[in-house]
């Protein structure tokens, strides 16, 4: 089914644009072999769709140092400027990259969207952003942040504006210059061997560290250690070259040549808007997405997660090197995990942990551990493993079918919605090759579990092979456990998804925020039919007779059946 085109967002209804302002104010072409600069200025926005999903950074520079945005902005291509923009293009005015767009949009609508975006809060993958709110949840991180000048920070992801920091106690304290920055041990060594060798030797067991040396800047510092939580980096341009030698120092390689290059770009770059203001207040700001994958968040807490669940065979010790400060005992298995990852991914551990008095070492037969310990009930190691798997690192390598129904379980009940989302992008594809009586019982699983993906899918493939159900014995058979439909529209106590709608929820849905199962079966079957609008109601009426014959001999099957204890009534 192709793709809707984009339509307004309401967050963006204050900056007076209409659905037709998104119209080209230049000639569109088609330019299927361009790379992402050709496509954002021909405005090309399926190619430029294919390009952004298959991971082109979004943020990188051609030959002439000019973005993808910088070009869709010039020829006035909204469509293209909006899909860059909400795939984390840059667009501060006082950022080199942001200056060039701002100056060089053809006209008001683009100035418009840009300055919308650029009010935003950066977009940021859920293990980010949940990083990047603890980081900040820590009272002098946060302190910092409200003290520099409001012009260069971004509103926290909380959608209304408010603080939705988490707080979660640090376990190191930095002190540069009298300024403190608090951080997680764990978090600083997956990111830079560096800090990862000190906190094996030096700094083992001191949870404040001092850093006299006094041409180390605070500032510098501090977006390094921001950077480390969310793969976010911004820094005035004045504290880049300080920035710099910290990357050497903290062997930050990548990042470090990537500086490097910006503070030589800086000394020649020419501002538009800018010209008459100073390096400290123009900015540098760069996505995880200019790394290479493996120097990402992700990447980092996955090495980490590995070493963890190595150790988790052995017997407890202070010496391993995973950082571990907090044991998950599963069955018989204990593992070895960071209260730091949990707490920030999932309200439940959070929640758990804030009460660690309770679970101290000792209890509940844990003597003789090293680590504090929980004990998990109701679910197999396996899952546990999957579950935070997904914690650490935002994605799931592979997943078996008969995995997925206990992880949508799992992410009910630890309070991790997007675990869903993660387990129906592995599944999907596996769904393609069952049988239609196994594609009954995913509709029904994902229905309980609001798993919008895998509901839609399995109506889909429904409603366009509608008569092989039929002749599925399994299919009949779940038709009498649904809520039938609901009939006339006056009559509905549920909406229907719009023909051709992807579903309004996410993928943390509940069943009562999604239609009837039903009225949304018939939606797509008559989308799947073509049925013209002024026959509608008589395609559904017959869709409906249909549905109830088909109940009918459900209802002879189910009682011709000698294993069935109850006769049928009618």
């Amino acid at each position: 089914m192709p793709r809707q085109s984009w339509t307004i967002d309401p967050d963006l209804d204050g900056i007076d644009l209409e659905p037709e302002d998104f119209k080209a104010s230049l000639p569109l072409k088609k330019v299927p072999a361009g790379d992402i600069y050709e496509a954002s200025r021909a405005g090309d926005v399926e190619r430029l769709r294919y390009l952004l999903e298959s991971g082109v950074n979004v943020n990188a520079r051609d030959q002439w140092d000019s973005v993808s945005l910088y070009y869709a902005c010039l020829a006035g291509h909204l469509d293209a400027a909006r899909m860059l923009l909400e795939s984390g293009a840059i667009c501060s005015e006082h950022t080199f990259d942001g200056d060039r767009c701002h100056y060089a949009a053809l006209n008001l609508k683009v100035r418009k969207l840009l300055k919308a975006f650029e009010a935003r809060p950066p977009p940021l993958g859920p293990l980010q952003a949940a990083m990047r709110d603890t980081f900040l949840g820590c009272t002098a991180n946060r302190l910092y942040l409200e003290q520099s000048d409001s012009q260069f920070q971004f509103p926290g992801p909380s959608s209304n504006g408010e603080s939705n920091y988490n707080h979660f106690p640090p376990d190191v304290v930095f002190v540069v210059q009298g300024r403190p920055i608090e951080a997680h041990r764990v978090i600083l060594s997956a990111r830079s061997p560096f800090f990862r060798r000190k906190f094996e030797t030096d700094w083992k067991n001191r949870t404040e560290v001092r850093l006299s040396r006094e041409k180390l800047s605070f500032p510098a510092l501090y977006s390094l250690i921001h950077f480390f939580y969310s793969d976010r980096l911004e820094i005035a341009v004045d504290d880049m070259e300080d920035l710099a030698r910290i990357c050497k120092v903290c062997k930050c390689e990548s990042l470090q040549k990537i500086v490097e290059k910006e503070v030589d770009l800086q000394k020649h770059a020419e501002y538009k808007s800018l010209r008459d203001v100073d390096n400290s207040q123009k900015r540098f700001i760069l996505q995880g997405l200019s790394l290479p994958e493996e120097d990402r968040l992700p990447s980092s807490l996955r090495q980490i997660l590995q070493i963890s669940l190595a150790n988790s065979t052995m017997e407890m010790s202070d010496s391993l090197d995973d950082f571990a400060d907090i044991c998950i005992k599963v069955s018989e298995k204990i593992f070895r995990c960071h209260q730091v990852v949990l707490a920030s991914r999932s309200e439940y551990f959070k929640a758990r942990l804030s009460r660690m008095d309770d679970f101290f070492e000792g209890k509940d037969g844990s003597a003789g551990y090293a680590l504090p310990c929980l004990e998990e009930h109701d679910l197999s190691m396996e899952a546990f493993e999957k579950m935070i798997e997904y914690m650490y690192t935002d994605g799931l390598k592979d997943i078996e079918p008969d995995q997925a129904e206990e992880l949508f379980d799992v992410s009910s009940r630890y309070l991790l919605f997007p675990l869903k989302r993660a387990v129906a992008d592995v599944l999907l594809p596996q769904l393609e090759m069952v049988p239609p009586s196994e594609l009954c019982h995913w509709l029904i699983m994902s229905d309980m579990y609001g798993v919008v993906k895998i509901r839609e899918y399995c109506l889909d493939v429904m409603a366009c092979n509608f008569e092989t159900f039929a002749d599925t014995p399994v299919f009949r058979a779940m038709l009498l456990t649904l809520p039938p439909p609901s009939g006339d529209s006056s009559l509905r106590t549920t909406v229907p998804n719009a023909p051709g709608a992807a579903g309004s929820g996410g993928a943390n849905n509940s069943p009562s925020d999604q239609g009837n199962l039903l009225d949304d079966l018939r939606e797509k079957w008559l989308e799947a039919e073509a049925a013209e609008l002024d026959k509608r109601d008589e395609s559904a009426l017959l869709f409906d007779k249909r549905l109830e014959m088909l109940m009918l001999v459900a209802q002879q099957e189910k009682s011709g059946n000698p294993n069935d204890d109850e006769d049928d009534t009618h």
